[in-house]
């Protein structure tokens, strides 16, 4: 059973009001001035209140505001019910923290109405508020429970913010400031740099599961590359302040971590010098290689793939790859048709040097 007090200078009122929601079967409890009203809210802690405004020894305004600085009370649904009309006293209460403003005389139905619609909508507002309470300690709590990086990536699908970006789009740039860490939930990213002259440096090809931005993880540093959406992709991220913090109540984790930038940073090195060194035969079919792996394809599957792309990664001219693929074709080693590239002998791709 609901609680409601009532205050009220006037006791036909006061009492007439009452009849009504008792027959409502509310519980009701009375106050005759705004003083002892605010005795009363602050000891029953009430489900509803319903005053009045001019009252003497405190007013309905003063007591409002009263009610509002008390952690106790100051959620407590508040209806004014008064004579005053004008709309600068409806105002004033409203801006006071009202919940609704009756004017007197007010007809049973539309009394009962706004009660019922006040203690509803307060009682969404109090299971929303659990609800988000309970997100809250299952989120804190989860921080301390990561052990390991599919934890993480757990983490990152559970309470991350997830996003879909179309093909050609850049997630963003190098140079730009890190707010974000990201995860990979579906589609293909590449990663490039662009060098002095304005040509794009493809520095590694990402899939589903894959770890973006983790190199930029310290305070007060800037992306060193780009990212762009080779397909429609999905992705997942999660501020880096929240990853700083899981990091630092998760030693194990974290060594997981920096080790996983280090294997990064070691296969970009490595692409460098393989597009800095590497004859061009074996730059094409290491790159070819490299795409069949991390598109989990089995060599005997077509690899779509632009040339563009492919010779970013490679490190070499579209032109110069065009003719290289040209060859391997002609040698039985690939089949061609269109953007599709199929692997017909992978032995020989992986001996080529």
């Amino acid at each position: 059973m609901k609680t409601i007090l009532i205050i009220e200078d006037d006791i036909v009122l006061r009492e007439t009001t009452a009849e009504i929601l008792e027959l409502e079967n509310y519980k009701v409890v009375t106050a005759a001035n705004g003083k002892r009203g605010a005795e009363q809210a602050k000891i029953m802690l009430p489900d509803l209140i319903l005053c009045d405004i001019m009252m003497p020894e405190m007013d309905g305004y003063q007591l409002l505001e009263i009610l509002s600085k008390d952690e106790q009370t100051k959620k407590i649904p508040f209806i004014f019910m008064s004579a005053k009309t004008e709309i600068k006293d409806v105002r004033k209460g409203m801006d006071l923290g009202a919940d609704d403003y009756l004017t007197k005389p007010v007809s049973e139905e539309l009394l009962l109405s706004a009660i019922s619609s006040r203690l509803a909508k307060f009682a969404l507002l109090r299971e929303k508020e659990i609800i988000n309470n309970d997100e809250v300690i299952k989120e804190e709590n989860s921080l301390n429970n990561l052990e390991n990086i599919e934890d993480l990536k757990n983490y990152f699908c559970d309470y991350g913010i997830s996003k879909e970006h179309k093909k050609g789009e850049v997630i963003y740039k190098e140079g730009e400031y890190s707010n974000n860490i990201y995860l990979i939930y579906k589609g293909k990213i590449k990663s490039f740099k662009i060098d002095e002259f304005g040509k794009e440096l493809i520095l590694n090809i990402h899939k589903g599961d894959d770890f973006l931005g983790l190199s930029a993880i310290l305070e007060n540093t800037h992306y060193y590359e780009s990212i762009m959406a080779m397909d429609n992709v999905e992705i997942i991220h999660v501020p880096k302040k929240i990853l700083q913090e899981i990091l630092e109540n998760n030693h194990k984790l974290s060594l997981d971590i920096f080790q996983l930038i280090n294997e990064n940073l070691t296969e970009v090195k490595e692409q460098l010098l393989q597009m800095a060194y590497g004859s061009m035969r074996r730059k094409t079919a290491k790159t070819i290689l490299k795409f069949a792996n991390l598109m989990g394809n089995n060599p005997s599957n077509s690899i779509n793939i632009s040339r563009r792309d492919l010779a970013g990664v490679a490190g070499i001219a579209t032109e110069s790859l065009i003719r290289t693929l040209t060859n391997f074709k002609k040698q039985g080693i690939l089949e061609i048709e269109g953007r599709n590239i199929r692997i017909l002998d992978l032995e020989k791709l992986e001996a080529i040097n």
